[in-house]
């Protein structure tokens, strides 16, 4: 049998550890800095500032910068997850549903008009299990539902994940960060709500995104005092209109609700 040959293998090792990719070697950025970079680039707010775009072709072009990112997080372990502070996991989430949407967008542009053409009869595109996520395959309703609803109950989170949809709350031009976090959920509100394309005071009603219809158990929780649906408009009654007596009546809780139809339409800068 042939003697190992220590020099040799201290050689190889080292060889090992320097073809290993970066990102499994480094602790996870809580900065997203690199996310950050491709988000200011290929994401623009509309000029109302209440709705963006997303530059898909730009993210084509940077399709590989995208991938390490998301490989970046598909290596972060169940045991590190856990060592994350409640915002720190929340932000890493909410990247994570942004970033592998997008993804799941480019495995198919530009042929594709709504991400429900990625969908079939049997599972709907939040159904497919196409990246890694602590350890597990995932899908993107395992972040949604199995995650950040029920592990956290913040309800604003429906205006800062993004199905890449016009419908959908607006794709922030930058990462969430555990720092900004509260700012970022509760801005994220404010832009989606004061979006008259989306909710708006109009014949008498109010009319409002069926996000409220969908999550409206969501909404009533508790969080930041809701107990009903109509306690979120209150809130946010001086997004919802400019009128002082509109905002008297939403606070008053007196107008009636409906819900407008959805646009799954591809929130694509290009069109």
């Amino acid at each position: 049998m042939t003697q190992p040959q220590p020099r040799r293998h201290a050689l190889v090792a080292l060889l090992a550890a320097a073809a290993w990719p970066a990102w499994a070697q480094a602790p996870h950025d809580h900065s997203y800095a690199t996310w950050e970079a491709l988000l200011r680039k290929h994401v623009r707010w509309l000029p109302d500032g209440k709705q963006s775009r997303v530059d898909y072709k730009g993210f084509t072009a940077d399709r590989a910068a995208l991938q390490a990112v998301l490989a970046g997080w598909s290596a972060v372990t169940p045991a590190a997850f856990a060592a994350f502070s409640r915002e720190q996991q929340m932000a890493f989430l909410i990247n994570a549903y942004n970033g592998f949407t997008i993804e799941l967008i480019l495995t198919r542009y530009p042929d594709l008009k709504s991400i429900k053409d990625l969908g079939s009869l049997l599972r709907s595109p939040w159904k497919n299990e196409f990246f890694t996520l602590l350890g597990e395959k995932r899908h993107l309703d395992w972040i949604e539902h199995d995650q950040l609803r029920p592990r956290y109950a913040d309800p604003r989170i429906h205006a800062a994940i993004v199905c890449a949809s016009i419908g959908c709350p607006a794709l922030r031009p930058e990462a969430f960060t555990a720092a900004r976090l509260e700012a970022q959920l509760e801005d994220g509100m404010l832009r989606f709500l004061g979006d008259r394309t989306r909710n708006r005071l109009a014949e008498g009603r109010l009319q409002v995104s069926s996000i409220f219809k969908w999550f409206k158990g969501d909404f009533e929780q508790g969080h930041k005092g809701f107990g009903k649906v109509e306690d979120v408009f209150a809130r946010y009654a001086d997004a919802l209109t400019d009128a002082p007596a509109d905002r008297e009546r939403l606070r008053a809780r007196q107008v009636p609700i409906s819900h407008l139809d959805y646009d799954w339409s591809l929130n694509d800068m290009g069109r």
